[in-house]
């Protein structure tokens, strides 16, 4: 089953958002995935079948970038 998982981020400019790209491509468990640049927590939602936030959290940190995962429910 697919989950939906939002994160607050402080990614704020495109090369950030490319870099990401690259990363999550190489996961093959992301499904879809983007970022609301214009919200004041710069939001990345994404839908998986099979990730843990922590794992996305620990990917992004990784990588230099504060990521935060925020409570969502249908």
């Amino acid at each position: 089953m697919d989950q939906v998982l939002i994160f607050k981020t402080d990614v704020d400019c495109m090369d950030d958002v490319n870099r990401i790209a690259a990363l999550f491509a190489s996961t093959g468990k992301i499904r879809q995935w983007s970022f609301d640049l214009t919200d004041c927590d710069r939001i990345l939602r994404l839908v998986s079948t099979d990730l843990h936030p922590r794992t996305i959290e620990k990917l992004l940190r990784a990588e230099g970038i504060c990521c935060e995962n925020m409570a969502y429910e249908l």
